[in-house]
């Protein structure tokens, strides 16, 4: 490169240093191979020579244009595909060529426009060879300046229409040149010819670029021997543009752009990957929240449902002291004092009066208790599995494009399905009887621990029984047989009173033990299936929080970077 002022130097190192650290930062956003190539070759090239690239389909005279250029006929010309290779074209005290590297030549020639610049010959970009396209296309993000070459007789056909696009991606700058102009009839013809070119470039590019209409054939006869054809050639005022407007400050300026161009392509490609996969990820937090929020009402309404449910097991220990009441106002009368001496008849008449049925009301109630958590925690299982097969369905239906994370699909495809086969699989393999068996011997050994009972291998009914018979065994045969002479009007009716009260103590013990018991064990196997499920989603939720902050963490790297770039662009440009 010629000699930079101090503030080209001062801005070639901030570039330089930009460069390089968005190059860092690619590897950290897993891009591809060929556009790391891109950008280190751009950021080397800020070193080298001007480099100006001749592209175009095959036989648009891209190597006649050259040789035109060049004042000889240094390179093969053909009606078929000749340029198999990029050749670069350099400076040389002696003509000759090399191989530098698969797929491109060097050559050298003793010209002094080559002493300023670099020219490349590309292969054509729809030649039968599609290496030859890809040759080309890998080499567009280092030109400094693109001369793109199309034929008077079929300008700007569809395959020159994709690749000036994919030229404009990489925010070059362009000239257009329009060859064999000599092919055509007129100077009407011409110019429309030139119109339909502009007019396609400009919606092409966004702008207009310059327009030069040559015909290179007559160009190198004029410069050969041929002065008369000069003039008809139309290469003067491609030769004055080169010459006055590619001066040292011109290719200075364009050389710094190049390379910016190439990141600010990269950058919004990445930024656009990132924010496709930002969008896949909100709406994963969306589903997440979803399920936290299905969860929050599932335990809500499922201790509301329990509260009730536990009321009508309450009701019938309630029923039942009022039974044993009734049953002491019945028996505690001086016509009944020969009952109140035997204990056994007492205590077996209490236990058919007042337990009566209880054991068994209570046992049909937990039963009925048990099936319902295990119904709901059954279907919230269901729900979870429709919100993961939903979510796959409507990402493989509508989700297009890649993420920045090349690996972020199959890892949480993966996870996704993992989580979703989990769940299936409790779904399926889901015994209600056995899940029942073992929340009911659950909930018999809580009662058992909160009454300091040892039982063998008994149902909940049975155990109720022993609980309130004991319970209850103190309150009957409570008076003595050598008493009687002793009772009064006041005896008998305090003993009754102290009997209710007794009853009552020991009945609202045994109520509130059990029912405490219950809820205990009911609310841990509510929240035991909460966290299964919780569980089960774990490694997605934590894969998806931290794929959300490295997302964010790129998408604001890559906003920094493009004001960086187009920061450094302005001071370019005001050159």
């Amino acid at each position: 490169m010629k000699i930079l002022t101090p503030d080209q130097e001062n801005v070639l190192q901030r570039e330089r240093n930009f460069l390089n650290d968005l190059r860092l930062k690619l590897v950290e956003y897993n891009a591809s191979r060929d556009h790391m190539d891109s950008l280190g070759q751009s950021i080397r090239q800020l070193d080298d020579l001007f480099l100006l690239v001749i592209v175009g389909e095959f036989n648009a005279g891209k190597s006649a244009f050259i040789n035109a250029l060049l004042g000889e006929k240094m390179l093969k010309e053909g009606v078929t595909p000749t340029t198999s290779q990029v050749t670069i074209l350099r400076y040389g005290e002696t003509a000759g060529s090399s191989l530098v590297e698969e797929g491109h030549t060097l050559m050298l020639f003793p010209v002094d426009l080559l002493s300023e610049l670099s020219i490349v010959d590309t292969p054509g970009t729809n030649a039968v060879i599609r290496q030859h396209e890809v040759l080309t296309t890998n080499f567009i993000p280092r030109a400094d300046l693109v001369l793109f070459v199309t034929s008077a007789d079929r300008p700007f056909t569809e395959s020159e229409r994709a690749f000036m696009s994919h030229i404009r991606d990489w925010g070059k700058k362009v000239l257009i040149i329009l060859n064999k102009i000599d092919l055509l009839q007129s100077e009407d013809e011409l110019n429309q010819v030139l119109e339909f070119v502009k007019e396609n470039a400009h919606s092409l590019l966004g702008s207009t670029p310059e327009v030069f209409p040559v015909s290179a054939r007559l160009a190198l006869r004029a410069k050969s021997g041929e002065p008369q054809l000069w003039q008809p050639s139309g290469f003067a005022a491609l030769e004055n543009y080169i010459r006055d407007n590619l001066d040292q400050t011109e290719q200075v300026r364009l050389k710094f752009l190049n390379p910016l161009g190439v990141a600010a392509h990269l950058t919004a490609e990445y930024r656009e990957r990132a924010e496709t996969q930002s969008q896949i990820l909100s709406e994963d937090i969306v589903l997440l929240q979803n399920v936290e929020r299905q969860q929050a009402v599932y335990k809500t309404d499922m201790q509301k449902d329990f509260a009730f449910r536990m009321a009508d097991v309450e009701n019938i220990f309630y029923t039942m002291e009022q039974r044993g009441d009734e049953f002491f106002e019945d028996r505690f009368r001086l016509s009944h004092v020969l009952d109140l001496l035997k204990k056994e008849r007492m205590q077996s008449d209490f236990t058919r009066q007042v337990i009566a049925d209880l054991p068994q009301q209570v046992e049909t109630k937990v039963e009925a208790l048990i099936d319902w958590l295990v119904e709901s925690d059954l279907q919230q299982w269901k729900s979870v599995t429709g919100y993961l097969a939903d979510r796959q369905r409507e990402h493989k239906d509508n989700i297009i494009g890649e993420g920045i994370n090349t690996n972020f699909r199959y890892d949480r495809n993966r996870l996704l399905e993992a989580i979703g086969g989990e769940a299936e699989q409790v779904v399926k393999s889901y015994d209600k009887r056995k899940e029942a068996n073992a929340i009911a011997e659950k909930a018999m050994n809580a009662v058992t621990a909160s009454a300091a009972v040892e039982v063998g291998a008994i149902g909940l009914g049975t155990l109720v029984t022993i609980l309130a018979t004991t319970a209850a065994a103190d309150v009957t045969g409570i008076l003595a047989a050598g008493a009687v002479a002793a009772l009064g009007l006041f005896i008998i009716p305090a003993k009754r009173r102290s009997a209710k009260n007794e009853l009552h103590e020991k009945m609202t013990a045994l109520r509130v033990d059990m029912i405490d018991s219950l809820k205990a064990e009911f609310e841990k196997e509510i929240d035991g299936s909460l966290k299964r499920i919780e569980e089960a989603i774990t490694p997605y939720t934590r894969f998806i929080r931290a794929e959300t902050e490295h997302t964010d963490k790129i998408q604001a790297d890559l906003k920094a970077a493009q004001l960086e770039i187009s920061q450094i662009r302005s001071l370019v440009e005001s050159w």
